[in-house]
């Protein structure tokens, strides 16, 4: 009932109530007693003031002022100690989200069925992504035959987007894609402690995946509460390889087309969104929607913010009225004539 009810954010402030009984002792034992003279022997108490040559009449009864006063400091204590009640419920945006993007920098990744290329595209969903992030951290792992983790989580999306332009297929040197090892990579990125996280992967490919055991690792990281999102780039219609960077046994070069039912199998185990580009910025404004609802969500349960509604003006209504009743004569404190 005490965090509920009536309460004060600083109850200290009320022990200088505490104070009024030793002021008024004070007020009431200090006072200086009147002086008589000889005067005194000679003339009625009622007839010294007028042979005195004092003002005539009586002095307002103080006992008043000094209880108007005393009612005055008790409230402004109160008011001081801040008194309270009710609250709202609120959960105070924190971000509460890690995000890595795995980026396929595999040959296929240069096949020109969409305009100017796989990977040009590619990286421009990357920058939409950083240009648009709400405040998630996010990580980036380029991969191929070998995934490489180009930056661990961060929330500096300007060093990010200026990494980007160098990821190219230049760098790579035996041709395949291994999807397998990329997700071996973000989950040791994504291996934190903190249980109120949550953690999703973006995947940009163009897919062509052919490895064992795929889907057991996919539903690994679901088990972990890892979400897999898959942004397709490229056309079922695909295109061939450039030369310069894989040669077929047989002389031929091959042919990468878009496989869109595998990617969305893969988006299914790993609980995640499947979209195919159409290089937007909605593309990936519907993943980071899901990011962040799904933050929302954990940090509602976990991290509860209380605003309280705070009452400390109501006390200071009568100190206004009293301070209006001790200040509002100028003779308040002098006598008067009957």
């Amino acid at each position: 009932m005490f965090e509920t009810g009536l309460h004060f954010a600083q109850p200290l402030w009320l022990l200088a109530i505490a104070l009024l009984p030793l002021m008024w002792l004070w007020l009431r034992f200090s006072r200086p007693k009147k002086q008589q003279g000889l005067e005194a022997r000679y003339a009625d108490p009622e007839l010294l003031p007028y042979l005195t040559g004092e003002v005539r009449g009586k002095r307002i009864n103080d006992t008043r002022v000094l209880g108007a006063w005393m009612l005055a400091w008790a409230l402004l204590s109160i008011a001081m100690a801040g008194p309270r009640w009710e609250y709202k419920r609120i959960s105070a945006f924190q971000p509460a989200a890690e995000l890595v993007i795995l980026l396929d920098i595999s040959a296929s990744m240069n096949i020109r069925d969409v305009r100017p290329s796989r990977l040009a595209r590619a990286r421009q969903e990357v920058q939409d992504l950083l240009r648009l992030n709400p405040g998630i951290r996010v990580g980036l792992i380029a991969f191929a035959t070998v995934a490489h983790v180009v930056a661990p989580l961060t929330e500096d999306m300007e060093t990010l987007q200026r990494v980007l332009p160098t990821l190219s297929t230049d760098l790579v040197r035996l041709p395949g894609s291994r999807l397998g090892n990329a997700l071996e990579k973000a989950a040791l990125l994504l291996s934190g402690d903190d249980a109120g996280l949550a953690r999703h992967i973006l995947l940009i490919t163009d897919g062509d995946f052919d490895e064992p055991k795929l889907l057991d690792k996919i539903d690994q990281l679901a088990s972990r509460n890892i979400h897999l999102h898959i942004l397709a780039v490229g056309t079922e219609g695909g295109g061939l390889v450039p030369e310069r960077y894989v040669f077929s046994a047989g002389g031929r070069t091959p042919v990468s087309r878009l496989d869109s039912a595998q990617l969305e199998t893969l988006a299914n185990h790993g609980k995640g969104l499947f979209q195919i580009a159409d290089f937007h910025a909605k593309d990936v404004q519907k993943i980071l929607d899901l990011i962040i609802e799904d933050a929302d969500k954990q940090q509602i349960e976990e991290m509860p913010t209380r605003i309280w509604n705070e009452r400390f003006y109501l006390p200071l209504i009568p100190v206004i009225l009293l301070f209006l009743y001790l200040f509002g004569r100028s003779d308040r404190y002098a006598r008067r004539i009957p």
